[in-house]
């Protein structure tokens, strides 16, 4: 079983649209698990989609109807005023495609709403997690399931975690082992550890857009441990090798690049693919640590958006943090769901199955500036009137937000303000 990134060319001519991608993914017969439209030209779109090969094994269950399938909200619950904020891993993001650099501002973001849906990428920094108490940690996956009217979030008090870990070198495991006990005595964790022998083969690569991608070989060991113990536990916590090529990984942490370049995260697809397909196929929260074979390449002083890597020596603890309370994923009738979705903040320029979404369900969206290797052009995507909203930063955003809530009307509170239309 393998999980694998494939590249994917269509014409501007067909629409992209919920229902054309799910026809285009059928035909090839796969099951797909994640989804980005890297960019656009005049006459094309460039999509890359994330496959999973389960070689009939039995594991995706027959009823299961995948990433695309959608279900309209009947309108927006207004009893509360929730976000979603949404940073893409591996593209690059000046702010939040790093190590933990989203932290800041999903604690900004929260505080302008009742609940602040996030996923791992926004807050994971090795040791340190540090989101607000009204956020909800929720893998990528399960919010793009949450804004396609899939399922709905079931807030909890606490989970019970199932720790994956690779048997690797005496120290290694010792250290995670430390890493876990760390995580009980000061969170109150309950988490038991597996060591998996047969070890799934994890290589990180670039897409032709640059975005972090990878390929995925030999999971079926990864698959059937979970199988087998995963109904004792409500979260999968993953410290698992991955291959790194070490020129690229050094670069990533060269201090002296210039802070200009635009570096993708070498580590962030491989681990979103990984996370993608256990949830997608168990239905359970999950959220994974690489774990460096051997000593770290890197040393001396980090630039500051890169420093949590160096005050750790698994890089398990944010997962930990993250997953103790991250709620399940329950039916749309059962829990949190689309309908009490506000709106979505996403970096300008990314375009996933979150913004297509989105426009279905009628959630407005604020891009934000936030600089990173997507080319895409929202204005293309057929926004409805007060739909779609630019920010030149997280603070302006905040401020839309608000306004959002308010009910207040963009144009009123900016100037010059137009003369009332009158329709002929």
């Amino acid at each position: 079983m393998r999980v694998y990134n494939k590249e994917i060319i269509i014409n501007k001519n067909q629409e992209l649209t919920i229902e054309s991608l799910d026809e285009l993914t059928r035909e090839n017969g796969e099951h797909a698990i994640r989804f980005v439209v890297s960019g656009s030209d005049d006459k094309h779109w460039f999509l890359e989609i994330d496959f999973l090969e389960t070689d009939d094994s039995g594991l995706w269950p027959e009823e299961k109807h995948g990433i695309f399938a959608f279900r309209q909200r009947d309108g927006e619950n207004t009893n509360s005023f929730n976000a979603v904020l949404i940073i893409p891993t591996g593209i690059g993001c000046e702010i939040g495609g790093h190590e933990g650099d989203g932290n800041a501002v999903s604690r900004l973001v929260a505080s302008a709403c009742d609940t602040l849906i996030l996923h791992p990428n926004v807050v994971n920094a090795t040791d340190y997690n540090e989101m607000a108490q009204n956020a909800l940690y929720v893998e990528g996956s399960t919010v793009t399931r949450l804004l396609m009217g899939q399922v709905g979030l079931q807030r909890v008090r606490a989970n019970r975690l199932l720790t994956l870990v690779d048997k690797g070198a005496r120290r290694y495991n010792e250290e995670i082992r430390n890493a876990v006990s760390t995580a009980r005595i000061t969170l109150g964790v309950d988490s038991d550890i597996f060591e998996m022998k047969k070890l799934t083969s994890c290589k990180i690569g670039l897409s032709k857009s640059g975005r972090a991608v990878g390929a995925l070989e030999n999971m079926e060991n990864l698959f059937e441990t979970i199988d087998k113990y995963g109904d004792s536990y409500q979260a999968i916590a993953l410290s698992t090798h991955v291959e790194r090529d070490t020129d690229w990984y050094r670069e990533y942490f060269n201090p002296d690049r210039a802070y200009e370049d635009v570096v993708v995260n070498p580590t962030g697809g491989i681990e979103a693919m990984m996370t993608h397909a256990i949830v997608e196929l168990f239905n359970k929260p999950s959220a994974h640590a690489p774990a460096p074979q051997g000593d770290s390449p890197h040393h001396g002083v980090f630039e500051p958006r890169l420093a949590p890597v160096s005050g750790s020596i698994r890089h398990i603890h944010c997962v930990l943090k993250g997953l103790h309370r991250s709620p399940r994923i329950v039916s749309y009738e059962e829990g949190f769901n689309a309908g009490d979705v506000s709106c979505v903040l996403i970096p300008d320029g990314c375009v996933g199955l979150p913004v297509l979404a989105c426009i279905r369900q009628g959630i407005p969206v604020i891009a934000v500036k936030n600089r990173n290797i997507m080319e895409n052009h929202l204005d293309e995507l057929g926004f409805e009137h007060g739909k779609l909203f630019r920010a030149d930063n997280y603070l302006e955003a905040v401020g839309i937000m608000r306004m959002l809530k308010e009910g207040i009307s963009l144009d009123t509170v900016t100037r010059p303000i137009s003369h009332t239309r009158i329709l002929k």
